[in-house]
């Protein structure tokens, strides 16, 4: 099933490249300046939102799509979770957001450097949010299998 596995890829690059903000780009950010760190701030928040945004909306479309496909509800459920994080986004962490791209660069300043760490903590969440949701459920256990092997283990005698 082709969008199951679309959707699984999506989710996963979205987390991905949620992971790689927090790790990589942000802890870089602040070895600069406060004029540098907002300046570099700027356009990279704004090439990734459309990038996370079109990935949640692209992964929710392919889950719903595999959920159509299989009735499996699970799949709707891992739709869902793709979009769960925007009213986060929209309540929590814009607010944030807009104080920054409001800031003149050359007004950069001690107070924008606690705005950009305190941004970084809001979007580790989102994060964290995005790893639990690409965590695979254990597989379905079958229970003629596990009797089975029970049955196999308890001739065995040592």
């Amino acid at each position: 099933m082709i969008s199951g596995q679309l959707a699984l890829v999506t989710a996963a690059l979205f987390t991905g490249a949620a992971i790689y903000v927090s790790a990589v780009e942000h802890p870089a950010r602040m070895a600069l300046d406060d004029r540098a760190m907002l300046t570099e701030w700027k356009p990279s928040y704004k090439r990734g939102f459309a990038m996370q945004a079109s990935l949640a909306a692209i992964g929710f479309l392919l889950g719903v799509w595999a959920f159509w496909e299989t009735q499996n509800w699970l799949w709707l459920a891992g739709a869902l979770t793709l979009l769960a994080g925007w009213p986060y986004t929209l309540l929590v962490i814009l607010p944030t957001n807009n104080r920054l791209l409001a800031t003149p660069i050359e007004a950069a300043n001690a107070e924008t450097r606690a705005l950009i760490l305190r941004w970084a903590h809001l979007h580790a969440v989102r994060t964290a949010l995005g790893v639990v949701r690409d965590e695979p459920l254990p597989p379905r256990l079958d229970l003629t299998e596990a009797q089975s092997f029970g049955s196999s283990l308890s001739r065995l005698s040592l």
